[in-house]
C-alpha cells in the first residue's frame, strides 16, 4: 500500500455504477456471475483470449487482499467490499470472468501470488522497484500518503520532525518502509517508535486510543479514518508523494497482465472506471494509461 467527467451517456453512467457489484466478494467458495447478463456486460473476446487457460477453465479469478484497508478493501459482514473490489469486479466482467476475494495478511499477498496461491494480488499496492522484482504490476490509480493525529493534535506531533515520536503503521506497507528507512538515516540517535499492526483498523484504533501520537497511511485510508472516527481524528497536512497503485500477477504472466490492462482501458472508455472513483470521492486518483510495470522512482 502506500495507495472527471464520466464518459458516455447518462445511461452508460448508470450501467457503470451497477457493474460495481459484479463478482463474488464473500468468504465462501461460491461466486455470483460477473458477466452472466449479456445485456448488461459486453465481454472483450480478444482480451479474454489472453487469460491463462487455468483461469478460463475455472471461470473465476482468485484474488488475495488485505480486507482491513477501508475504503479500498474491507469487510462488510462476510463480504469484502470497497473501491478496489468494485474496480476489479468490473475488469473481470470485461474478461467474462467471476471473482473470488480471499482475505489475507497484507505482507503475505505478494508471496502468495508468486506461489500461485492467488491469480492476482489486489490490496492498494504501491508499485515500487522492490516489489517489481517479485511480481508484475498493472497500474490502476495514482495515490499519495497523508498523516493523521488526534483532533487538536494534543501531542503537538510534527510530521517534519518524527524522530523520537510514536507512530502507528500497518506492517509491510510503503509507510512502514519509509519510516523504517528514516530510523536508519535521519533518526539514528532518536528513532521513531514504530507501532506495527497487521491491519489498518488496528492502526486507526491505536491513534484514537492514544497509544500512538500519529499514524501514516495512504490518502484515501487516512481520509476514511477521519470520516469514521466521530471527530476524534484529523489530517496533519496534505497528501504527498503520489505514486501508482497496481494489481500484482506473476512475472511469467505477461499476457494476463495485458488482458487486465486492456480491460481497465475498456472500463475507462465506457465510464465505469470514473463512476467508481466518483462513488468513493477519489476522482483525483484516476489515471488514463494503465501501464504494465510503469517506471517509478
Amino acid at each position: 500500500m502506500k495507495r472527471s467527467i464520466l464518459a458516455g451517456s447518462a445511461t452508460a453512467a448508470v450501467l457503470a455504477l451497477a457493474l460495481v457489484g459484479c463478482g463474488s466478494n464473500s468468504l465462501t467458495t461460491s461466486s455470483s456471475a460477473a458477466a452472466s447478463s449479456s445485456a448488461a456486460v459486453t465481454v472483450n473476446s480478444a482480451l479474454a483470449a489472453k487469460v491463462p487457460d487455468s483461469i478460463k477453465t475455472a471461470g473465476v479469478i482468485n484474488i488475495g487482499t488485505d480486507a482491513t484497508y477501508a475504503p479500498n478493501e474491507y469487510m462488510n459482514g462476510t463480504e469484502v467490499v470497497g473501491l478496489d473490489v468494485d474496480l476489479f469486479n468490473a475488469v473481470a466482467a470485461d474478461l467474462g470472468l467471476k471473482t473470488k476475494w480471499n482475505p489475507a495478511q497484507f505482507d503475505s499477498i505478494i508471496i502468495g501470488v508468486g506461489a500461485k496461491k492467488y491469480d492476482v494480488g489486489i490490496s492498494s499496492f504501491t508499485i515500487n522497484a522492490a516489489r517489481m522484482e517479485q511480481v508484475t504490476f498493472i497500474a490502476y490509480a495514482n495515490v499519495g500518503e497523508q498523516w493523521a493525529v488526534a483532533t487538536g493534535n494534543p501531542k503537538k506531533f510534527d510530521a517534519k520532525a518524527p524522530c523520537g515520536r510514536t507512530v502507528a503503521v500497518q506492517t509491510g506497507t510503503v509507510e512502514d518502509d519509509e519510516l523504517t528507512a528514516m530510523n536508519k538515516k535521519e533518526c539514528v540517535n532518536s528513532p521513531i517508535n514504530l507501532l506495527h499492526y497487521d491491519g489498518q483498523d488496528a492502526v486507526n484504533n491505536a491513534l484514537v486510543t492514544g497509544k500512538a501520537e500519529a499514524m501514516l497511511a495512504d490518502f484515501p485510508i487516512t481520509q476514511y479514518a477521519i470520516k469514521t472516527a466521530a471527530g476524534k481524528v484529523e489530517a496533519l497536512g496534505e497528501q504527498y508523494g503520489t505514486a501508482p497503485y497496481g494489481y500484482a500477477v506473476t512475472k511469467d504472466n505477461q499476457a494476463f497482465a495485458e488482458a487486465i490492462s486492456g480491460a481497465l482501458s475498456d472500463i475507462k472508455k465506457n465510464g465505469t472506471y470514473d463512476a467508481i472513483l466518483a462513488k468513493y470521492g477519489v476522482t483525483a486518483a484516476g489515471i488514463s494509461t494503465f501501464a504494465i510495470n510503469p517506471t517509478v522512482s
